[in-house]
């Protein structure tokens, strides 16, 4: 993640070991090995580091590690930075490798690739299936012939051979943890194997390593779904762009080399490869794996476009506008890895509940061994070997696990929805959201003015003809009121002669030796054409929060045109869902009050406050927590970066949004539908309700097999099961948000 961390590694944290069992064998690092040296540091690719405990197992490794200035874990593309000086780095690798990991370094061709080093069969899957079936022999031979000693000397070479092939990497991290006085899972097993094993339970020592391996395996390929879940995202940006040469020719080129103001075509069909800016052709553009939206959006010269999504009905041409490694598909990949290094609440729970469980368990275990034989009556065997399947079952690998795989599989699955989530925190948070502030303009509404209503006055004229008119007047002008009317008018355009634009009141010009003008009421009134019944009408619309303008020529008023800011479809809909979740909506907005009633009511709004000033809404963000309590607020401009960054959650419309506000937001909405806000809080919900699933199934598997070792006949097979067993369930269960429907 990229947060800059400094090395203050936890001495209480534990390992939940999760992680493909792979040959970790101590090699010395040499200053000839390919690495990326740069202000931000040296960076390393660490196979078998899966989770927040293992990253805490390295922290550790580097305490007595002196000149490392800062630290930065990548879980998801199981990366660690290193920022030192050269030699420095070469003795913080040694130190890692000598407590079980085994750090590769990143050169220039596989830095960026973001995919884990693959492994041989043999490295990843041939050695346990190997280790499984020794085990297997060993057990066969065990059961066949318990008491005859080639038998018996057979078998234990055989659960030997089980356990080197499963085991190296868990013996490994788990010696150098005893060394350090430090109980984490792979000092559990290491120690429960062992004992096993010296009591001549050999069979049953192999098969539980053997067993514990392949689950670990099967683990974390089930983890890697939730991180790909993001990282496939990736894959949907073509490596290749056709790109406009200096000659006008047009050649295939890599995305990596297309720099900023190169123009690409995209053919019907193809998915676009970076962002940009539509300069010739007309297209409608699916940007469902950005935005999230279900329909395609009519593209049109001047129109944004994004890398990834795809060129539905014809060609267009497209003016680059970012780099391939800033493009906002891959700044959405970036923010929600970073956003997996906070913790949630509840994974922070998790986290120290587990650094008091394991110790405690272990006690356990030692008094199990030494006082069941005078309290239970027990043989000394009896007892340590339920010490022993006591430590198996103990682990706190499903525990530990069951909430960052939840978190990032919540975080992945808002972001296949276009909502960008900054932190586990925000996640888990929204459920208690009670009251959400919304902007109006560009948050409710669309954000630019449209054309309401059409209403001749003079009714002796051709009302076509009076359309005509007003249209070619608004179409030389580039005010966004007139904008919005030629838009809106679907009459053919005259020729307009001597056209000018008078500051502060409108535009005049001469259509076929007439003059005409398009004025507003100030104008209308210096111009002494205002009569009681416009004055009426214009009140209505005045109201209503719309700018009216009015075409007369030179003796009378011959139309109005009102124009407004129009509510969002979605807008309505969305407001009613927050209301049946039991949540507040308040209306902040700059506009004046008579518009911004006029929105809310149309949004299903009873609370507006208008005339604000960002001051103003930054109290009113104040005043709603003390009144409320968790409070939201969702905008689009500058002016609502202060609230943004006061709430407890922003959300910030990012289609629309500047760039400040999507700064101090904490999730961003990529298509500006308001109907993300209670998707969100739903999404937030049922997050939730998985991560105590998980908690509850890890701690109450655990407290069942607890309860069987010491009362009653679990065995070590048990124990792995019921360890591995739970593991699989809670990160299943938590990749089940990964189906969360819209």
């Amino acid at each position: 993640m990229s947060a800059t961390e400094q090395v203050q590694p936890s001495k209480t944290q534990t390992s939940c070991g999760c992680g493909t069992a792979c040959d970790t064998t101590p090699v010395t690092f040499e200053q000839t090995s390919p690495v990326i040296s740069n202000l931000d540091g040296q960076r390393f690719r660490i196979a078998n580091m899966d989770c927040a405990s293992e990253e805490s197992e390295i922290r550790h490794a580097l305490t007595n590690v002196e000149g490392i200035q800062s630290l930065r874990f990548n879980l998801t593309a199981r990366e660690l930075t290193i920022a030192a000086d050269e030699q420095v780095v070469i003795e913080a690798v040694n130190a890692i490798r000598k407590v079980g990991f085994k750090p590769e370094p990143l050169n220039s061709d596989n830095a960026n690739d973001g995919n884990v080093v693959s492994h041989s069969f043999w490295a990843s899957w041939g050695k346990l299936i190997c280790a499984l079936a020794l085990s297997l022999a060993a057990e066969g031979l065990a059961f066949a012939l318990p008491d005859y000693l080639p038998t018996k000397i057979l078998g234990m070479a055989l659960a030997a051979g089980a356990i080197a092939l499963a085991g190296f990497s868990v013996y490994g991290k788990g010696v150098s943890a005893l060394m350090q006085a430090r109980l984490n899972m792979n000092a559990l097993m290491t120690v429960a194997v062992t004992g096993a094993f010296l009591i001549g339970q050999w069979p049953e020592a192999a098969m539980v390593m053997a067993l514990y391996a392949i689950a670990e395996a099967i683990e974390a390929r089930a983890v890697d779904r939730a991180r790909n879940a993001i990282k496939s995202l990736l894959a949907l940006a073509p490596e290749q762009a056709e790109v406009l040469q200096a000659d006008g020719q047009w050649l295939q080129c890599p995305v990596k080399t297309i720099e900023v103001g190169a123009t690409v075509r995209v053919r019907p069909g193809e998915r676009i490869a970076l962002d940009g800016v539509v300069t010739s052709g007309i297209s409608a553009v699916n940007q469902a794996p950005v935005t999230g939206e279900s329909l395609p959006v009519d593209k049109a010269a001047g129109d944004e476009v994004y890398a990834g999504t795809i060129n539905q009905s014809g060609a267009l041409e497209i003016r680059v506008t970012a780099l391939a490694s800033d493009s906002t598909l891959t700044r959405i990949i970036h923010a929600v890895e970073q956003a997996q290094a906070s913790r949630a609440p509840t994974q922070r729970f998790v986290d120290q509940f587990a650094t008091i469980y394991t110790p405690a368990v272990f006690v356990l275990a030692v008094a199990v061994a030494v006082l069941m034989p005078w309290l239970m009556d027990w043989t000394w065997m009896q007892a340590l070997y339920k010490a022993l399947v006591l430590l198996v079952i103990a682990c706190p690998c499903a525990l530990v696990i069951s909430t960052p795989v939840t978190v990032v599989s919540g975080l992945a699955a808002a972001a296949r929805r276009g909502i960008l989530i900054k932190g586990g925190v925000y996640l888990e948070e929204a459920r208690s959201i009670k009251v959400v502030a919304l902007d109006k303009t560009g948050t409710i509404t669309q954000g630019k003015p449209k054309l309401v209503a059409f209403e001749p006055i003079d009714t002796s004229l051709d009302p076509a003809m009076i359309q005509c008119i007003a249209k070619s007047l608004a179409a030389r002008s580039d005010h966004p009121v007139s904008k919005a009317i030629a838009e809106g008018l679907t009459a053919d355009l005259k020729d307009v002669s001597d056209f000018q634009a008078v500051v502060g009141r409108g535009v005049q010009g001469v259509i076929d030796t007439h003059n005409y003008a398009l004025a507003n009421h100030r104008w209308i009134e210096e111009r002494d054409q205002c009569s009681a019944e416009l004055e009426a009408r214009l009140k209505i619309h005045e109201e209503a929060g719309q700018t009216v303008t009015i075409l007369t020529n030179a003796n009378r008023v011959m139309a109005l045109c009102a124009v407004a800011d129009t509510i969002k479809p979605s807008s309505t809909q969305a407001v009613a869902e927050l209301k049946a979740m039991g949540v507040t909506p308040v209306m902040l907005t700059g506009d004046n009050i008579a518009t911004a009633h006029t929105v809310a009511a149309q949004a299903g709004i009873d609370e507006v406050r208008g005339n604000l000033l960002p001051e103003d809404k930054l109290e009113a963000i104040a005043e709603l927590q003390k009144r409320f309590g968790v409070t939201a607020m969702t905008g689009d401009g500058i002016n609502d970066a202060p609230a943004l960054a006061k709430a407890n959650i922003g959300f910030a419309m990012g289609g629309a949004g500047t760039h400040t506000a999507m700064e101090a937001a904490d999730v961003v909405v990529m298509n500006d539908d308001l109907r993300r806000l209670p998707e969100t809080i739903h999404l937030s919900k049922k997050t939730h309700a998985v991560l105590w699933q998980n908690i509850t199934l890890a701690l109450g598997i655990k407290a069942v097999f607890l309860a069987l070792a010491i009362f009653g006949d679990a065995s070590m097979w048990m124990a792995v099961f019921a360890d591995m067993g739970a593991s699989l369930l809670v990160v299943f269960n938590g990749l089940r948000l990964l189906k969360t429907p819209k």
